[in-house]
């Protein structure tokens, strides 16, 4: 018995190698290439339409021929803002730069009565204003954040009316120019479409206004009415470019 199970054992040892090698050799499976991830590119032109909300704050002095300014209160008026934005962007890794004009049409008016001639009211109307700023922005594949900056331009009309019965009695029409600062978010939802929010503050100083007759309020006197405006806007964008490199690797 012994000698069969040995023999049994030795005939399976020697057989075993002959099995083996009649296996099929085992193959082995490369592992799939990484999908490479197109970034958004910020790079290029644009043109957009905004919309939105604004303020402008206006404060009337009297400036007589000689003497100080007298003040004359001030009113802060809202209303909306409809127009668009042109502009150039240049992206360089996640920083990028850019040039944008942008103009609006704007219905914010408003008045009070003065504080100098109370049987009189005072009051100024926004009817427009433009923007010329540089952008510097951080972006994260299709989001964008921004800074920006520049030049502004106000169109505005001022005039004086009876306190009682409201009837304008002496108008007078101005533009104005000043600087902004602003902040904005952006994102791209299609290669070439984009959405964003910005603010805005205009700082236009002050400036004298004359009417075409005797200032009522004080003959021979001017008016200087100093102006700040706030601004909210919802941009689409219409991006002449979409996705491109740099290419990011996934697995």
């Amino acid at each position: 018995m012994k000698k069969f199970l040995l023999g049994a054992i030795g005939a399976v040892a020697m057989a075993a190698p002959a099995f083996a090698a009649d296996l099929p050799a085992r193959t082995y499976t490369k592992a799939p290439p990484p999908v490479l991830a197109p970034m958004y590119d910020w790079s290029g032109f644009y043109i957009g339409a905004n919309g939105g909300w604004g303020e402008s704050r206006n404060c009337w002095g009297i400036v007589p021929l000689a003497g100080a300014v007298i003040p004359d209160g001030c009113v802060s008026k809202s209303g909306g803002l409809l127009g668009g934005q042109v502009g150039y962007r240049w992206q360089t890794g996640q920083a990028v730069f850019g040039l944008e004009a942008q103009g609006d049409w704007a219905n914010i008016h408003g008045s009070h009565v003065s504080v100098f001639n109370p049987t009189f009211a005072t009051g100024t109307s926004l009817d427009g204003l433009g923007l010329f700023t540089g952008q510097i922005g951080y972006a994260w594949n299709a989001t964008l954040l921004y800074l920006k900056g520049g030049a502004a331009v106000t169109s505005n009309s001022a005039f004086i009316s009876n306190a009682a019965t409201g009837v304008g009695l002496f108008s007078a029409s101005s533009t104005r120019w000043g600087g902004t600062v602003g902040i904005g978010g952006e994102y791209g939802f299609s290669p070439n479409w984009t959405v964003g929010i910005e603010y805005d503050h205009l700082f236009m100083g002050d400036a004298n206004n004359s009417f075409s007759v005797v200032n009522p309020l004080l003959a021979g006197a001017a008016n200087r009415i100093s102006q700040d405006v706030d601004m909210v806007t919802i941009r689409f964008n219409y991006k002449f470019g979409g996705y491109g490199a740099p290419l990011v690797a996934k697995y």
